[in-house]
């Protein structure tokens, strides 16, 4: 007898449908997987074996062949244990065939039956909402899958609870999304930018940063603030819309990042160490998996010690910084990832931190300090669009009140900048969010001639590049916005001109 059931292999965060066929034939007995699987897949069997031995159900004395199709399709992971347990039960009779090919499942298997968490449900969940079918999944990660809610999902502890649902013993009730984790809460444990005393125009510019999604590098002495500053910029920032949650959680079910089947209306915040290899910070290895910048989708990438980095690992930061997607090539693989996110980095000036201190720079001052700032190279530089000085914090500012402004009267502000954009690109037809994505025909309305004339002067005062110049122009926007003016005047194309340094050597 042949049974069905459907499943899927991850490309990526997409999922393809795959369909796991068993087949008992007479013959001398055997377990045959077939369907160019990988290790853990062909280990399949022997789990597979040992659950239902658990239940007592003994492996007839048969051929057994189990096949995944499309054959030419790489099947890789845990969780084809499920649908090659129910295939092979339905086509034993011990489970109804007909039912089990109205579903599409996934989980990996105990020895003693029990199901384990699996990645990648959430583009499963899509996948079988697609297909119109069904959800099987282990119970822990149910109420990820049941966020999709265009396709019922069934939540089972054990292999046990699934027989006896289809068989009629005993009903297993469909899951229910497991919810948004509050972003108030989130947000009340969150540091506060009143925390931070003085460095006000560092402030600002990190205030313009988040309104319209531009890139930032800091760079000033160590214990001036930009690490603090950095760690401040996610509470200035909106929840993200439906859309965007849907976005970030595809990406992190892929890495298995979804806590409790929650998705998270925060925007990510992820600070890599500057050890990070480039297949961690921009993804790879052995499965092609998502690194640190595509976990940062619609969110805030960190780079702190930004020098310290691997050259190569910057410069392949490049391409995303432009695009908003990362390709990830492999001999087997190309997986195509998003990775719009927003670039903060910090710096110090050079390798012992106190350049402009002569009290307290080294001896190859400032020749050391030319060396360390090398290392972060001109096309790289020329993708971030607020470049600042963040100086020497005096201690009498620590002794200072704390400032009547925190994060939540910036992203209001920052709330209004965005909506301004937003109305603004759905009158023109245009699909971007943010100044910082859109190119210069949608920055042409609305610019007074002498703002235009301005930013062409600035730029060649900067020795800026074509791209360069596009950046202070839509850094100019973002000022406008923050002022709630429909025009780009001569005063916020000066302002965003003093966000940019001539070079990192100041």
């Amino acid at each position: 007898m042949l049974a069905r059931i459907m499943t899927a292999a991850f490309w990526g965060i997409e999922a393809r449908a795959v369909e796991a066929q068993c087949q008992l034939s007479s013959g001398l007995p055997a377990f045959n997987l077939v369907g160019l699987a990988d290790k853990a897949v062909a280990e399949s069997k022997e789990r597979v074996r040992a659950a239902l031995t658990s239940l007592g159900i003994g492996l007839p004395a048969k051929r057994i062949t189990v096949n995944l199709a499309p054959a030419d399709l790489p099947k890789e992971g845990s969780h084809y244990d499920l649908p090659i347990a129910l295939a092979l039960l339905g086509a034993m009779e011990a489970a109804p065939a007909e039912k089990l090919s109205e579903w599409l499942a996934m989980g990996e298997l105990s020895l003693d039956g029990g199901l384990n968490p699996s990645l990648g449900v959430l583009p499963a969940a899509l996948l079988a909402a697609e297909q119109g079918r069904g959800m099987i999944c282990p119970a822990a990660s149910a109420s990820e899958a049941a966020w999709v809610g265009a396709t019922k999902v069934l939540g089972a502890p054990s292999l046990l609870s699934l027989l006896n649902h289809f068989n009629g013993r005993a009903r297993l009730t469909l899951a229910k999304p497991g919810g948004a984790a509050g972003v108030e809460a989130e947000a009340a444990g969150a540091p506060d930018l009143r925390e931070v005393r003085g460095q006000e125009g560092a402030k600002r510019a990190l205030e313009v940063a988040a309104a319209g999604g531009h890139n930032l590098l800091m760079v000033g002495p160590p214990g001036a603030g930009k690490s603090m500053l950095a760690a401040r910029a996610p509470g200035l920032l909106p929840p993200l819309e439906p859309q965007e949650a849907l976005e970030v959680s595809l990406v992190h079910s892929a890495a298995g990042l979804l806590k409790e089947g929650k998705v998270s209306m925060r925007r990510p915040f992820r600070a890599p160490h500057h050890s990070a290899s480039m297949a961690a910070l921009v993804g790879g290895g052995r499965r092609a998996g998502p690194g640190e910048a595509s976990l940062a989708h619609r969110g805030v990438l960190f780079l702190d010690e930004t020098p310290e980095f691997q050259p190569q690992v910057l410069e392949a930061l490049r391409q995303p910084l432009e695009t908003g997607e990362i390709l990830v090539s492999r001999a087997e693989a190309h997986v195509r990832y998003p990775a719009r996110f927003q670039l903060i980095a910090a710096m110090n000036p050079c390798r012992c931190g106190y350049l402009t201190d002569p009290t307290r720079a080294c001896s190859r001052a400032p020749r050391c300090g030319m060396a360390y700032q090398e290392r972060l190279s001109g096309p790289f530089l020329d993708r971030i669009d607020l470049q600042i000085e963040v100086p020497a914090l005096p201690l009498s500012d620590l002794a200072a009140p704390a400032p009547k402004e925190g994060s939540r009267e910036a992203a209001a502000r920052v709330a209004k900048a965005r909506r301004m954009q937003a109305a603004r690109f759905r009158a023109q037809g245009i699909k971007a969010r943010l100044n910082a994505e859109v190119g210069a025909e949608a920055l042409e309305e609305a610019v007074e001639p002498a703002a235009k004339a301005l930013a062409l002067k600035a730029a060649e005062a900067l020795r800026l590049s074509a791209r360069g110049h596009l950046r202070l122009l839509r850094l100019a926007r973002t000022l406008a916005d923050l002022e709630e003016s429909e025009s780009l005047r001569p005063g916020h194309v000066a302002e965003a001109a003093s966000f940019r340094r001539a070079s990192v050597g100041g």
